[in-house]
């Protein structure tokens, strides 16, 4: 592959990337427990937080690592084939999260990508991954809000991006590029909730509601 045209080699990251981002797990790990698909009750998002509203735990922690760990496995391969090229893995990081957003599978009406960009981010550095994740615990906890803990996440990633460099990573303009449109991504995604958030009418953790 050292012989391809340099554009050539980041189609086919990208491409691969956004397959990988395409698996539905919640639909496929909801048909393997043989629960309603996940789009059709709740928030009909494609994503753990509804197959959790199915009341099958086991059927959600596993929508939760699969969405989590195709985000990681696209970026770390993308970062392995080309020797870690940042421009390769930044568009490896786009792709992949557009993939769970826009699924070829699901007629690109997919999930809002949180656990994804959080495998992503623990791709980009195990540390930044961390600190969002430990910032989703404790929004997540005080608030009993997974979207508002998603939101808070987006918001201070970025910056946690910028302040960690040189102590954590090494800051890169394409990682940090793509990192800010997976945050913009992701409260564009969550315009709805970040609606009923204002208008206190967000619900909390355990509680279901009906399309």
């Amino acid at each position: 592959m050292d012989t391809l045209d340099p554009n050539a080699y980041n189609l086919i990251i990208i491409v691969i990337a956004y397959l990988l981002g395409s698996i539905p797990f919640a639909v496929v790990w909801s048909k393997v427990f043989g629960l309603q698909d996940p789009r059709r009750y709740g928030s009909g998002n494609p994503g753990a937080t509804n197959v959790l509203r199915s009341g099958n735990k086991t059927a959600a922690v596993l929508t939760l690592l699969g969405d989590a760990f195709k985000g990681w496995f696209a970026v770390w391969l993308a970062g392995v084939v080309t020797n870690y090229s940042a421009s390769a893995v930044a568009l490896a990081c786009v792709a992949a999260f557009l993939g769970h957003l826009y699924p070829v599978f699901l007629k690109f009406k997919g999930g809002k990508g949180v656990a994804t960009a959080l495998g992503i981010l623990l791709a980009i550095s195990p540390w930044l991954g961390l600190f969002t994740l430990i910032t989703w615990l404790a929004v997540a906890y005080t608030s009993r809000m997974s979207s508002l803990a998603a939101i808070m996440a987006a918001v201070l990633v970025p910056t946690y991006y910028l302040l960690g460099a040189d102590s954590f990573w090494t800051l890169n303009p394409y990682l940090l590029l793509a990192i800010i449109f997976m945050s913009v991504m992701l409260l564009y995604r969550h315009a709805a909730n970040i609606s009923r958030l204002l208008k206190g009418t967000e619900p909390k953790f355990g509680k279901r509601k009906k399309k």
